[in-house]
């Protein structure tokens, strides 16, 4: 059950544009957006960085929710776990790819560069974040300095979202839900609180 419910969609009439945007963005329009609404000024801020920082741009958009994916994972959030491998499939992610991302380490189907990011995804993720200067000189083999921006945006991103949803207990809607538990759960992946009452 969230700890704060989320207002009814139909309450909301004026801010249907920006349900409209975000919901062509991920399929879905989250309850974590409708729970905002109670500050319509924070839902609307926030819509506007999460639609530039997600966009596709020097960075490719799977790339980006891959990062997303693990850094929510090392940050423990369930409900972004769901929610990132879900808009990263529907973008075009290799499912086998998706099913290896904590294994991206060992794993063949990851580049050195989906490699770098992905672990300053993961180090970035803990508390105290974990992110080391050998970390970042890697990344830097690979992506130049506008793409760090853009990729550690990305993480900065779901550090906020990670941490709402978390502290919100925010219940996560039926097709990522389902589409994480048929997926994820294989690699450990748990509803928990977001799977509602």
């Amino acid at each position: 059950m969230p700890r704060i419910e989320p207002l009814p969609r139909e309450s909301l009439p004026q801010y249907e544009d920006t349900f409209r945007a975000v919901e062509a963005a991920l399929g879905v329009l989250p309850n974590s957006t409708l729970t905002m609404a109670r500050r319509p000024e924070i839902m609307e801020a926030f819509a506007r960085l999460n639609a530039v920082v997600m966009a596709e741009g020097t960075v490719g958009g799977v790339l980006k929710q891959l990062v997303a994916t693990v850094v929510s994972g090392a940050a423990g959030c369930a409900y972004c776990q769901a929610h990132t491998s879900h808009v990263a499939e529907q973008r075009g992610a290799d499912a086998r790819k998706l099913a290896a991302v904590w294994d991206f380490e060992a794993s063949p189907l990851f580049t050195e560069a989906e490699r770098a990011a992905l672990r300053v995804a993961r180090g970035a993720g803990l508390t105290p974040n974990a992110v080391t200067d050998d970390e970042m000189t890697d990344l830097r083999r690979h992506f130049d300095d506008d793409q760090i921006v853009e990729i550690v945006a990305v993480i900065a991103n779901f550090g906020f979202l990670n941490r709402w949803n978390d502290t919100m207990a925010t219940q996560l809607e039926r097709s990522p839900l389902a589409w994480a538990t048929d997926r994820l759960q294989d690699a450990g992946w748990e509803a928990g609180k977001h799977a509602g009452s």
